[in-house]
């Protein structure tokens, strides 16, 4: 496994701006894009708190850690970022320095984790991040009635056609299960228009694959309930920096924000977002959207 390529990597460290000695988590410390930086710059005397719910990714961080000069100062958790506030009170990492959401997938999980993530594999509907529980992409669809699958592809994905393509999995799945991704990315080709499938910068299938991602791992009330706990965890002076990928995350945190800027609990340092430049788009196309948030604890 490839170290996940983080995006805003050099804007992050400098809002984040670790120091030797200071303690500081990664929320979804993913396969170490940023997180390694930041060990580095906790070096010598400080500490970090990685914590990743996908069960690979976790493996392949331990793994890269347990083999580094950093081993002793960092504590890893296979756990979601919703336990936030008891792991860092079990782990000693109350007070933090700072603390990062990178809230996007990785491409890793689009190329492969195999979990049929993206319509460009053909692979079982699971998406998932942690296999271990929860229900997989394929029960919603096969099992959901109708009016739950037009309202996840409508609130999670802001799908236009959301009523036509929950209709058009009723109709598949009455005489065979869909159970792949190519089948259902073939589901929705039948379901929307003409125009909707040719002559778009986005695949018809997109936001319907983005929604069922959302809606199987709980992205945006975990969003919430995360976010929640980041705050006490700081300590005065800390700072919270959260990396969005779509409209709907960016508007939970950008509300998180001004909520606690309002309670006497945060400044806001970004009045707008920051943007990945020309050069870190060209490179790496999923920059382009990505929108960094930072707050300082008060």
């Amino acid at each position: 496994m490839a170290i996940h390529f983080p995006v805003l990597l050099k804007e992050v460290i400098e809002s984040l701006n670790p120091q030797p000695g200071q303690k500081f988590i990664d929320a979804t410390a993913d396969g170490g894009g940023h997180a390694l930086r930041i060990i580095e710059k906790l070096m010598p005397g400080g500490k970090f708190l990685g914590i990743e719910w996908d069960d690979k990714f976790y493996q392949h961080l331990k793994f890269l850690i347990s083999n580094s000069q950093f081993s002793n100062e960092v504590t890893l958790v296979n756990d979601s970022y919703v336990n936030l506030k008891n792991i860092a009170e079990t782990h000693g990492f109350t007070n933090a320095d700072g603390i990062l959401f990178d809230l996007g997938m990785s491409s890793w999980h689009l190329a492969e984790s195999g979990k049929g993530f993206s319509f460009q594999k053909d692979e079982t509907l699971d998406m998932r991040y942690n296999t271990s529980a929860g229900e997989t992409a394929a029960e919603i669809i096969n099992q959901y009635p109708r009016e739950e699958i037009e309202r996840i592809l409508t609130e999670y994905g802001e799908e236009k056609f959301a009523g036509r393509i929950a209709e058009a999995i009723i109709k598949t799945r009455k005489q065979k299960p869909i159970i792949s991704t190519f089948q259902l990315m073939e589901v929705i080709k039948t379901a929307v228009p003409f125009w909707y499938k040719t002559g778009r910068r986005i695949h018809c299938a997109t936001k319907t694959f983005q929604a069922l991602r959302i809606a199987v791992n709980h992205e945006l009330e975990n969003m919430g309930t995360g976010l929640a706990q980041a705050t006490p965890v700081l300590k005065d002076g800390g700072h919270l920096a959260v990396i969005t990928f779509h409209s709907l995350e960016d508007r939970i945190v950008k509300n998180f924000f001004r909520e606690q800027a309002k309670l006497g609990n945060l400044q806001i340092l970004t009045k707008k977002p920051i943007r990945a430049g020309l050069a870190e788009i060209t490179e790496n196309s999923r920059a382009r959207s990505a929108k960094l948030r930072i707050g300082e604890k008060v």
